[in-house]
């Protein structure tokens, strides 16, 4: 490889680091004066924008789970969770879509994790798959969510 301008490998130079490392410092602490509301605002903001980026058979899906998960739960907050739609109580993920494009997959998924109130019994399932919405589909999800935030 080459050299840069102050003799480091090709890259930032160091004053291009400092830059970066001051930028990056200035980031840190906006976001430690961001009131929790603006912080919740901007995940949310955030996965709506996720959504919008999906192939269109995810994003259709997407789009009506993420209508139906914050109408029927609105204590849920909207946030990113490996960079797909998730969907926290107390900062603790109940539910989450997986696209099915995410991993090549035939179907898309919504999955509940543990502070999710679905027991039932000894065995109950903690995700779906789902190929298409529809009114019926959007009930159920409504009730499930309902019932997974008690």
């Amino acid at each position: 490889m080459g050299k840069g301008s102050s003799g480091d490998e090709v890259g930032l130079s160091a004053d291009e680091r400092a830059a970066l490392k001051e930028h990056l410092q200035e980031k840190k602490k906006a976001a430690r004066r961001m009131s929790r509301a603006e912080k919740e605002a901007e995940a949310a903001r955030d996965v709506v924008a996720k959504i919008a980026e999906m192939p269109d058979e995810d994003r259709v899906i997407a789009e009506r789970i993420h209508a139906v998960v914050t109408a029927s739960a609105p204590s849920l907050a909207p946030k990113l969770w490996y960079g797909m739609p998730a969907y926290a109580l107390d900062g603790k993920i109940v539910c989450f879509f997986q696209a099915a494009s995410k991993f090549s997959a035939r179907y898309a998924t919504l999955g509940f994790n543990d502070p999710a109130k679905l027991d039932d019994g000894s065995m109950w399932a903690t995700s779906f798959a789902i190929t298409e919405i529809t009114p019926e589909i959007e009930s159920r999800i409504a009730a499930l969510v309902k019932t997974a935030v008690g």
